[in-house]
């Protein structure tokens, strides 16, 4: 059974997508079948893996709203696979709100495709309304992104909070699996003071892997490929493997030969 990861933060510009996109991709490198939900209405995972949300026929919001069986594309990344979103996604939440369980839509949606993947990939928008509160109610665990500037934790007690509730209410089992620094400039005295300040508030919470500042990541979505397919030779693809390995360690932990 697959290990559903949803990417939030309800602050735009940490690095949601670009996570999304290809911490999957590498964990598809690394042959784990991985599947994205593109949970956003802006649609840029979909498009950040080469398709065009306006051409998308079935998409995650006609699962939701519609009831539809979900339409599975496969990407020309390796065990990459995408559940594509449209620009009707900005509306489910309205269409949503009078039905029954609504909380709990996506976690359907999810339960039957599950077993088809060993991760799927929850790609959030930058909000804290409906349907992020649907991905974290179907995922397992929850990646944060906290990008290392100015402002970086504001927010974060709000999202955590909400992640609280979530837990008490509507999904026990959730956990957070890590809060991943993002856009991290050595240089940069700032980048190192927040690396300092968030490894000091949350110790154990933070991933190892830090996700530096790269031409490469930046680039990739405008050639709709994912920085692994664009350059696997980056600074940006080399911390997206190792996050994907630092997870893959985490969550499968090998029988102790004898």
């Amino acid at each position: 059974m697959g290990k559903v990861i949803a990417i939030a933060n309800q602050k735009g510009g940490v690095g949601k997508t670009t996570t999304s996109i290809n911490l999957a991709a590498s964990l598809g490198v690394l042959d784990k079948k991985t599947l994205i939900i593109d949970a956003d209405p802006q649609a840029n995972s979909t498009s950040g893996v080469g398709f065009d949300p306006e051409t998308i026929e079935n998409s995650i919001y006609h699962s939701l709203v519609e009831g539809t069986e979900p339409q599975i594309l496969e990407t020309d990344s390796p065990n990459l696979y995408i559940l594509p979103a449209h620009i009707d996604l900005v509306g489910a939440e309205i269409e949503m709100i009078d039905m029954e369980d609504r909380e709990f839509v996506m976690k359907k949606v999810v339960d039957k495709i599950k077993d088809e993947f060993d991760y799927i990939i929850i790609d959030c928008s930058p909000s804290l309304g409906l349907i992020t509160l649907n991905a974290l109610t179907a995922a397992d665990s929850v990646i944060i992104p906290i990008q290392c500037e100015y402002f970086a934790l504001e927010g974060l007690g709000k999202l955590l909070n909400t992640i609280k509730i979530v837990q008490s209410r509507l999904n026990t089992a959730l956990e957070i699996e890590g809060l991943l620094l993002t856009m991290y400039d050595s240089r940069l005295n700032l980048s190192n003071q927040v690396v300092e300040d968030v490894n000091l508030h949350f110790e154990n919470l933070v991933f190892k892997t830090i996700i530096h500042r790269n031409v490469k990541l930046s680039e990739a979505p405008s050639f709709g490929s994912t920085v692994i397919m664009h350059d696997a030779s980056s600074k940006g693809a080399i911390n997206y493997l190792n996050l994907a390995q630092e997870l893959i360690e985490k969550n499968e932990v090998s029988p102790v030969e004898e």
